[in-house]
């Protein structure tokens, strides 16, 4: 191959390289939720919508400007009006307006460290003027009050504000604790004063149930006792009937010493009740009756020392 041909050959082969190059400039495509900022020899030329597109070769090119919604997360770290350190995520869902595609693209060259410090700006201006608590309760209040200064602001370099979040609050893992520690001492000092007032229901109802269950046997003794009343009253006057002269005090005094004998058999009957010692004197049963009689008329429990001394048990 002689050297016009390699020379030809050549040739063709760097025109080739031009032509691919110059189609590779030419031609471009602009995706979905995206425009591109067309310059020409430097200076801004046109915006472009998505599709196929052409460019002067070697005079013009095309930067591509994302219309879909972004977010970006910042953390802020700022102190309360009592003096507590405070670490505050924030999330900034942001958008370009597709009619101030061109502010978005020349007045900022990075939107996401602008967006930060207006952020930080913002928290910092609210935050110091409140409490600790009063920033928990008002957190979405601080949402609020970032968007709407963050929007104003951004709108003039054409980004939209969606949302401007402030996702947690997260205090010194010291102060953490401490209010953990306070919350659980309350939360004791209520379930402490529920047990008091349960406790306290408890005993009234005892009280009140007690009170009932005594008037109710006191209304069974009365009862009891008016049932003796009534039966010594029939035995009396049955007994006068059967035995003609004999008097009140008479049948009352022999009701006693029958009752009085009925109690020794009774303590005899007792387990533990080995001996019994009573007076073996004809006159025994007559003492027993005067003794009884003077005690009831003298209003004590009368003093028998003889049955008194027999009524103990001896083991």
């Amino acid at each position: 191959m002689d050297t016009a041909a390699t020379f030809l050959l050549f040739l063709a082969f760097v025109i080739g390289i031009v032509l691919l190059v110059t189609i590779l400039k030419t031609l471009y495509t602009v995706r979905t939720y995206s425009a591109g900022v067309v310059e020409r020899f430097g200076k801004f030329h046109r915006i472009t919508k998505p599709g196929l597109h052409l460019l002067i070769p070697y005079a013009e090119r095309v930067f591509f400007v994302d219309l879909q919604v972004q977010q970006a997360q910042f953390s802020v770290e700022t102190k309360t009006r009592d003096n507590v350190f405070v670490q505050i995520p924030v999330s900034v869902q942001y958008q370009v307006l597709e009619e101030r595609i061109f502010d978005a693209f020349y007045k900022l060259s990075k939107p996401q460290k602008q967006i930060e410090s207006f952020v930080f700006n913002s928290i910092l201006g609210h935050v110091p003027k409140l409490t600790l608590d009063e920033t928990f309760e008002q957190q979405s209040g601080i949402s609020v009050a970032v968007k709407s200064e963050l929007d104003s602001i951004m709108k003039e370099f054409g980004f939209n504000i969606l949302t401007a979040l402030v996702t947690d609050i997260v205090p010194d893992v010291k102060v953490k604790t401490a209010m953990n520690d306070i919350n659980a001492a309350q939360r004791s000092q209520v379930a402490a004063q529920a047990r008091g007032e349960a406790e306290k229901v408890l005993k009234v109802k005892q009280a009140e149930a007690e009170a009932q269950s005594k008037a109710l046997q006191g209304q069974g003794i009365a009862a009891e006792r008016q049932a003796i009343i009534d039966g010594l009253r029939s035995s009396i006057e049955h007994f006068r009937e059967a035995v003609p002269g004999t008097t009140a005090e008479d049948v009352m005094a022999l009701v006693l010493v029958t009752q009085y004998f009925d109690t020794l058999k009774d303590i005899g009957l007792r387990s533990g009740t080995n001996t019994l010692f009573l007076p073996n004197n004809p006159g025994a049963a007559n003492d027993f009756l005067q003794q009884i009689v003077a005690g009831l008329r003298a209003g004590r429990t009368p003093d028998i020392s003889g049955a008194t001394n027999a009524a103990q048990p001896t083991k």
